[in-house]
């Protein structure tokens, strides 16, 4: 197949394509596809098909989408490729819930995938929904509509000040942008963004903003010279010698913990040796849970701001800390006084920033399962000493304590909530039902943002890595009723269950049109406490009185959720067993179901988890700030 002539339709081109690609599903292997397809050297198309094109070499064949009048080129491009099964497209209500759903998609799932929205405030939402993949190291592409080049006058929808490439300079804040002005900087477009959405440390949304009227712009493209995916070995930037120093130092010290950051959640394994090896105590972050399972001895559970008792035990007393993966954010390390004790960090990281966080660190730069493998040659492989068997006995103690304090929650009875008027079930009680359900039918975990979230990290009990998703990472609300979505968009989708409160919920409550259009087998459950609980609660700890954080409109989620076809909603009820039994019911609908649970809050203290830690906020900063200062780490 040669000649330029076969080539001269795009729609020619989309065709010789689905010849020679495999089905979706499979990784797009570039270099066969280049050399059978039967391509000239160079081809004449627009920017649009070019861009379409370029993100196919680097695995890219499903598009989340709300068409504006800033991107109909694009979606022409991609009407004619989907047509071929060259490339899919899915269409979206709602800009930030879609960039939630194409989030979880790369981060659940591993798929690479783009957002494709219009000038002005599509794009302005989709760049804040993005806050969760920055937050998070997921890397995605953004691809937004842009004013002309030529100035001849505002465009509709532009930001409305007379400098150039504002929406460059705005996306450029979060992660790294380009503006393709020119149609030939296409390739050093995609260079960057390749490397930023597969970034082996720390990924992140790369948004790509496409002016109006270089879109359809002609040009001649040679498909060869557009970059692929990169390919990243693992390496460790460090001396071998730096090995044998470290396992000195862990070898001085008795009192060791390792906090497992959500870096670490793909060498689940090593780290679990490293533990062993040492005699270290594992703390885990909100997103880190299943890195060593649940029951493991040295598992201390969740450690920081809303940290457990045995998280922020091992925390406090340790005299050695071992950063794995961890961007020590103020909920993971207490605002920065987590570690009173510590006297020196060993920190094993592939971000410079993060590796170099803490004082008296002994940084091990570089791939974190090369690290550990190399470190655990280091190590030696002799039964603890007895100080260390001593400090992991006082650490499993405040580990049996807080397992007997959870369970006495977990059987809470039902308590008299004054907005409900009635007996509802307690939040850990009706999120352990759940989490417990989800479980047993092997569904994925995702939490939403706020009280719920806060009880999750907390609740679960996981056995390893990604069984749960939790966005803590901006904490944003809406995110686990989108990121369902991703499973109706995947190659090999897991049931989902979106763990959600009634204020997250209804930030983005239009994706239940959305799951039926796309045929979303999944489930949400909204625990219903009628307020933002998180924010009532912190205002009570520290002000005695909540303020402007409920409100007195009860809403039926039941008949709003029945009321879009193809959905099915039921009520939860106010025990256990209708709440088990609600959830065996949907769980059986072969679609998108809704469970509703009305849960309590107030001041009994069986109605919530205690947290254990401290946090840099509100009339809390003078005291936290002083103990940072007081101290050397």
């Amino acid at each position: 197949m040669s000649g330029v002539n076969e080539f001269a339709s795009m729609q020619q081109r989309a065709q010789a394509l689905a010849r020679v690609l495999p089905p979706p599903g499979h990784l797009v292997a570039s270099n066969h596809w280049l050399r059978h397809c039967g391509w000239p050297h160079q081809i004449e198309v627009t920017l649009a098909e070019a861009l379409v094109l370029g993100l196919l070499k680097q695995g890219v064949r499903k598009y989340l989408a709300i068409f504006g009048h800033g991107s109909t080129q694009i979606a022409e491009v991609l009407r004619v490729y989907g047509a071929a099964g060259v490339t899919r497209t899915f269409q979206f209500r709602n800009e930030v819930a879609m960039a939630h759903a194409a989030t979880a998609l790369r981060w659940q799932y591993g798929e690479l995938c783009a957002v494709v929205t219009s000038i002005g405030p599509g794009a302005l939402q989709a760049f804040a929904g993005s806050l969760a993949a920055a937050s998070n190291g997921v890397g995605i592409y953004h691809i937004y509509g842009d004013e002309t080049t030529h100035g001849e006058g505002y465009n509709m929808q532009q930001i409305p000040k007379p400098v150039q490439g504002l929406y460059g300079q705005l996306t450029a804040l979060m992660g790294r942008s380009y503006v393709l002005h020119t149609p030939q900087a296409l390739r050093e477009a995609l260079r960057q963004g390749a490397v930023t959405t597969n970034h082996p440390c720390k990924a992140g949304p790369f948004y790509l903003l496409v002016p109006i009227n270089t879109q359809p712009q002609r040009m001649l493209l040679n498909l060869a010279a557009l970059p692929e995916c990169p390919v990243h070995t693992p390496n460790v930037a460090v001396e071998d010698n730096a090995f044998a120093a470290v396992s000195a130092l862990i070898g001085n010290f008795d009192r060791i913990v390792i906090k497992a950051g959500g870096g670490s959640r793909a060498f689940a394994e090593a780290l679990k040796k490293l533990a062993e090896r040492s005699g270290a105590a594992v703390v885990l972050s909100p997103g880190s849970t299943g890195v060593l399972p649940d029951a493991h001895p040295q598992n201390m559970h969740v450690g920081g701001s809303k940290g457990s008792l045995s998280g922020n035990f091992a925390m406090a007393n340790a005299n050695l800390l071992i950063a794995v993966g961890t961007r020590a954010v103020c909920q993971a390390d207490c605002s920065g006084i987590g570690y009173p004790q510590v006297q020196a960090v060993i920190n094993l990281n592939g971000d410079l920033d993060d590796l170099m966080h803490y004082n008296s660190t002994h940084a091990l730069h570089g791939d974190i399962g090369a690290s550990i493998e190399r470190l655990l040659a280091a190590l030696p492989n002799d039964p603890l000493p007895a100080a260390k068997r001593a400090w992991l006995n006082q650490c499993f103690e405040q580990k049996r304590t807080w397992t007997v304090l959870k369970a006495d929650l977990f059987n809470a009875p039902p308590l008299f909530d004054p907005a409900w008027e009635r007996e509802v079930l307690t939040q850990p009680v009706a999120i352990k039902t759940v989490a417990d359900f989800a479980k047993a039918k092997g569904a994925v975990k995702c939490f939403d943002a706020g009280d719920v979230q806060a009880h999750g990290f907390q609740i679960v009990e996981d056995d390893s890595p990604f069984e749960t998703f939790t966005e803590s990472g901006a904490s944003y609300m809406g995110f686990a009723v989108s990121a369902t979505l991703a499973s109706a968009l995947a190659d090999a989708p897991r049931y989902p269950i979106a763990f959600t409160g009634d204020g997250s919920f209804m930030m983005n409550p239009q994706v239940l049109i959305d799951a039926v259009q796309h045929k979303l087998r999944g489930m949400i459950v909204i625990f219903d406490n009628r307020r933002m609980a998180a924010i009532s609660g912190l205002q009570r700890a520290q002000y005695q009185a909540d303020f402007a954080t409920n409100d007195c409109v009860e809403v039926d989620y039941v008949a709003l959720a029945n009321a879009v076809k193809g959905v099915f909603a039921v009520d939860g009820g106010t025990s256990v067993a209708s709440l088990k039994s609600a959830l065996e019911t949907g769980y059986s609908y072969d679609g998108v179901s809704v469970i509703s649970v009305p849960t309590y809050w107030g001041e009994e203290s069986r109605g919530s988890i205690p947290a254990y830690g401290a946090w840099n906020v509100g009339n809390w900063c003078d005291g936290v700030q002083e103990l940072y200062h007081e101290q050397n780490l």
